[in-house]
Formats: structure tokens, C-alpha cells, sequence
């Protein structure tokens, strides 16, 4: 039995290995060799073990508890100089663990990381500045079941509140659950200390009465006199779902500045090629893919795969203004779903755990009324077991919906698919199936569409009239944003950690090409603004395929959304030009991911 010292390396170097995942061991007497990926932290294993004592790891998708102690033999993978730990993993297992790709040779990439990630974490900081801390309340990239107040008290949140741009408090309309007690609505302020409430006057000023929670980076256990007066204080820095200086990279461009600026990189972009110029976008939605693709394996680590699909899909299909309470319902789906229901008893549930189910009949539309007298039947015997999952109405945001996008029909939607029980793998079908690129869209399509639901395909919503012919509860334009925002990314990192190795390469490249080829989502003003902006009006066209648009949009959060009116201090222009020179001096790059680094299912 070959024992020896565990070598760990980092690339590039981080502080620490604290929080080390090893998820896949190799049998006893194998010459198997791995690489596991926590963060930035690269480990590689190559020698036989002998396993004993306490371990946690990712099995089939699942979290387990193992037995298992090993210590094995590092080879360095990185030049950057080794570092002795030791380390606990599972007993043997017949896990795969294969490649997922690295930024080595994305030139739009390296130059992000080199002129942002400094910006958020300088040398010597004790804390993360406030803005990233709003950034990461808003996206909720914590571990919401795990949430505790700085005197010890669980919440759970509903809803984090919609960003403010008039000043008061950070988030309004926050929707939180204190224990057992009802849901309560307000507002949240974030700061990086708790004395910042104080130190900012925020005790003093009128616009803060409505704060219910002060959001800090960190917090000591307060004193009875700091409570009197002060909203409750939750502490985020135990309980980030990614380390934080994943986090800053991945969440910077997410929160901004108002985007009406005129553009310095119109000039240097209007001078690149077509072709260079969507050499650039491909670079830039590729950085985009793989911070969704991160964010998902983030998540998977603690819930598994399946379930971080299932919650994006509803966050999807919740648009811009529900994503929050729709992700709730997915986050509680094991406790309010029933395999054996039929679609309407599903419709039924979810209209009445999500808080949507109207008390009222219609007293104007018939098929309405008959529907809400039987989601009525159906919710009345299941209403009091579900009590601890039902939202209040109040966490939804409903004015100046679209009726084609209003919740309710997007869980009659949800509803079709559980019922099914066969999406998940109907899309995992779909990834290995050969698909010509016409057919992209229309093949996802037919995965995701319905047959015609009674009521639903009839009816916009409760109280709209009878159609004259069906619609379908899913449009081509949703399909585009779910295949982009969650299918292709979840698709593409659950291959990089799940595919066999002779395969894996192939999988991926098609997952890629897939992406690169998708045609555009519906035009925005987002993506209108930034072509006026950095294109300037004589190219008012929309993008001819989502990852151009994707591209866009990463270069706006990521550069446009961090200056100011006159483009002070972007570094956007010089990367134009520094893009060019490069492509004019090499061969043009071919837009996949690259394989370097490897994770687990």
C-alpha cells in the first residue's frame, strides 16, 4: 500500500485550503489518476489508499455521508509551489471524474480578471466592499437554508427585495419568515459593519422606518441596548454558497450604473471587423456561459443535480420581477410535491402553495369558475399539511405583467412537467442526440411545450376570455432564454463532471457549438441601448444569434455598468484596441472552453 503526504496547489495562488472537496476515491490496488476542484484549489491523486474515518461527499447526485481517511501522493499540476495537508474522503467508489474547462487561452477573460478582480478585493482587506455585498444579497448567492440572525434567530427569504435607485434603503419589498412567525414585508439595508447603521444615521432617518433586516458582512452577538430600535442583523460571511473571491468575479458586472452614457469604445468597435468583432462577443459570452455554469455546480454541490435544474427552470420562467418566489417554490419542492398527482391536482397545489389560487370565483367566465371550484376541492384537503411551504401573496410582484407572463400560468406550465416526471431526462437525451443547428430550436421545443391544457391553453388568465384558438404555454422566446440561461449551462457543466472520459470531449464541444449557434432571444433594451451606446446609431440591427447578444450584455455589466456618464477610468476602449492588435498578430481563436480543471457529480 503506497501511503505519503497529500500535495495540494493553487492556480492561480489563494489563501489557505480550508473547505477542500475530494469527491471521488479510486479502489485500493488502482493506478487511477484524479483532479478535484474546490474553488481555484487544483488536487491531484494518483497512488492507492486504504480509507478510514468521517468524510462528506457527492455520490449519484446526492450528498452521503461516508466513512474514509486516505493519505495518498500528490503530482503537482501547477508550477506554483506545493503545500502539505492531509485529508478525509469517501470509501472506494466507481464515480467518473473528468475535465472542466479553464480561461487559460480566452483572451477577454484574462484581461477581466486582470483589470476587475482587484478592484473588489484589495490587498489586506478584512471585508469585501458594500457594493459586492448588495450584489450577493440581490442574487442570493448564499445558502438559503442556512440563514441565521446575529441573536440566533432562522429566516428564511421569500423575496430579497428589489434594488432601490432612489436612495433609502438598499432593497424594498423584501419578504421574510422569522421562524415560525407569518411572513412579514419591508425593507433591507447592507452594509459591510453593523455600526454602519448608526454611523450613517440610518436610526435618525424617516426613509428607514421600514427596514426589517440590516444585512452586514459580519456581526458580533449584539448587546440588549444595540438591539433597541434596530432592525434585525444577519451576518453573511459564513454563509456564501462559493468562496468570495469567486464570487467577485462572478457577480461583479451584475449591479451597475445607469446604462443612458455615451460610449468612448464606440470608435475602437466601429473600426473592428465583423468577424473580429464577433470574435470579441463570442470571448464575452463565453465568459458569461461559464459564470452560469459555475454558479449551477455551486449550487449542485449542496442540493444535486436535479434539483439545481429544477429550481432554475422556475426561476426562469418566473422573468425578471418573480424570480425570487418562484425559486422558493423549486427550493421546497420536496416537501409540497406528490409523484402520483395529476396534473391539475399539480396546477392546484402550486396555485395554492404559491398564494396565487384566487379566493374568489370570477362570476363572469365559466371554465374559470369551474376551474377554481375543482383547484378548490383538490386544496382544501392539502392546504393545512402544507402550511410551512405556502408563500403570501404579498412576495409576488404582478402590476404590468403581461398576461402571457403571469405566474399563474407559468406554474400551470411547471405543473405539466412534474407531472410527466420525464424532463430531466428528455433534455439529457437531447444533449447526446446529433441535432443539425435549424433544428436547435425547434427540437428543445418540442421537449419543452405541453399538449393543450383545458384551461390554460383557452385562457390567458382567470379572468381573461375564452380564446379563439389555443396558444402554447411556452413561446420559442422563452425556449431561446431557458437554452442559453439554464439547459446549455447545465448541460455543459454536468457533462464536464459526469460524461465519461472517452466521451466527455465530444459532449462538450457539441453543448458548445450548440450555444454559439443558438438564434437570438428577443431584442430588449438592454441590448438596444448597448448597441446605440458602443455601436453607435448607424448599427441599430439587432444580433443575429443569443451569444452575441449573451456577449453583449456581459460587456455592459461588466464594463459599461462601472463607469460613469464620460466612461471614466473603463478600461473597455483600450481592450478594443489591444483585441485587434492581438487578432491582427495571431490566428483567430476557436471558441471552446478549454479542459483543464475537473469536478464531480
Amino acid at each position: 500500500m503506497a501511503t505519503g503526504p497529500l500535495r495540494a496547489t493553487t492556480d492561480p495562488p489563494v489563501g489557505g485550503i480550508d473547505g477542500l472537496i475530494v469527491p471521488f476515491a479510486a479502489p485500493v490496488g488502482t493506478k487511477e489518476r484524479l483532479e478535484v476542484i474546490t474553488g481555484r484549489l487544483v488536487v491531484t491523486t494518483g497512488e492507492p489508499f486504504e480509507a478510514s474515518g468521517p468524510w462528506v461527499g457527492i455520490i449519484d447526485q446526492t450528498f452521503e455521508a461516508f466513512g474514509g481517511r486516505v493519505d495518498a501522493y500528490h503530482r503537482p499540476v501547477s508550477p506554483i509551489g506545493p503545500t502539505i495537508c492531509s485529508l478525509d474522503f469517501p470509501p472506494p467508489s466507481a464515480q467518473n471524474v473528468n475535465p472542466v474547462k479553464a480561461w487559460a487561452d480566452n483572451f477577454y477573460a484574462v484581461w477581466r480578471e486582470r483589470s476587475r478582480a482587484g478592484q473588489f478585493l484589495g490587498e489586506g482587506a478584512s471585508a469585501p466592499p458594500e457594493k459586492l455585498l448588495q450584489t450577493i444579497w440581490q442574487h442570493q448567492r448564499l445558502r438559503r437554508d442556512q440563514l441565521v440572525s446575529a441573536t440566533g434567530a432562522a429566516v428564511r427569504v421569500l423575496h430579497p427585495g428589489f434594488a432601490s435607485a432612489e436612495g433609502g434603503p438598499d432593497f424594498r419589498g423584501a419578504v421574510l419568515q422569522w421562524e415560525n412567525e407569518p411572513p412579514v414585508v419591508g425593507d433591507v439595508e447592507v452594509d459591510v459593519l453593523p455600526g454602519g447603521w448608526l454611523a450613517h444615521g440610518h436610526d435618525r432617518n424617516p426613509h428607514f422606518k421600514n427596514v426589517i433586516l440590516h444585512v452586514v458582512w459580519d456581526a458580533a452577538p449584539p448587546t440588549r441596548a444595540k438591539l433597541l430600535g434596530q432592525p434585525a442583523v444577519l451576518p453573511l460571511q459564513t454563509v456564501l454558497d462559493a468562496p468570495l473571491a469567486e464570487l467577485a468575479l462572478a457577480l461583479e458586472g451584475e449591479s451597475g450604473l445607469p446604462a443612458a452614457l455615451r460610449g468612448q469604445c464606440a470608435a475602437p468597435l466601429r473600426a473592428l471587423p465583423a468577424t473580429e468583432l464577433t470574435e470579441l462577443l463570442h470571448a464575452a459570452a463565453q465568459v458569461r456561459f461559464r459564470n452560469k455554469a459555475n454558479a449551477l455546480l455551486a449550487r449542485a454541490k449542496h442540493a444535486g443535480w436535479e434539483q439545481v435544474l429544477w429550481e432554475n427552470l422556475f426561476r426562469a420562467l418566473g422573468y425578471k420581477h418573480n424570480i425570487w418566489p418562484m425559486q422558493h417554490l423549486a427550493e421546497t419542492k420536496a416537501g409540497w410535491r406528490r409523484r402520483e398527482a395529476s396534473v391539475f391536482e399539480l396546477q392546484a397545489r402550486l396555485l395554492g402553495v404559491s398564494g396565487l389560487l384566487p379566493t374568489d370565483l370570477t362570476r363572469a367566465e365559466k371554465a374559470a369558475d369551474t376551474f377554481l371550484r375543482r383547484a378548490w376541492d383538490c386544496w382544501w384537503r392539502d392546504r393545512d399539511a402544507l402550511q410551512p411551504f405556502i408563500l403570501p401573496r404579498a412576495v409576488w410582484r404582478l402590476h404590468g405583467l403581461r398576461p402571457a407572463n403571469h405566474p399563474q400560468r407559468r406554474l400551470a406550465l411547471a405543473a405539466h412537467w412534474l407531472a410527466a416526471d420525464t424532463l430531466v431526462a428528455k433534455l439529457e437525451s437531447w444533449g447526446a442526440a446529433a441535432v443539425a443547428e435549424k433544428n436547435l430550436l425547434s427540437s428543445l421545443q418540442q421537449i419543452l411545450q405541453v399538449e393543450t391544457d383545458d384551461f390554460w391553453s383557452w385562457h390567458w388568465t382567470f379572468k381573461s376570455a375564452r380564446l379563439a384558438k389555443p396558444q402554447p404555454l411556452l413561446g420559442s422566446a422563452r425556449v431561446t432564454d431557458l437554452a442559453v440561461n439554464v439547459i446549455l449551462p447545465w448541460l455543459w457543466i454536468r457533462g464536464a463532471c459526469a460524461q465519461p472520459a472517452a466521451r466527455q470531449e465530444k459532449f462538450l464541444s457539441e453543448i458548445e457549438r450548440r450555444y454559439f449557434a443558438w438564434p437570438a432571444a428577443e431584442d430588449n433594451s438592454v441590448l438596444k441601448l448597448a448597441r446605440q451606446r458602443l455601436l453607435g446609431s448607424s448599427h441599430p440591427r439587432p444580433l443575429p444569434s443569443a451569444a452575441q447578444q449573451q456577449g453583449w450584455l456581459q460587456i455592459v455589466r461588466d464594463f459599461c455598468d462601472h463607469s460613469n456618464a464620460v466612461c471614466a477610468d473603463c478600461a473597455f476602449p483600450d481592450l478594443v484596441r489591444s483585441f485587434q492588435t492581438k487578432t491582427q498578430n495571431q490566428p483567430a481563436a476557436s471558441f471552446g472552453f478549454g479542459v483543464e480543471k475537473r469536478c464531480v457529480t
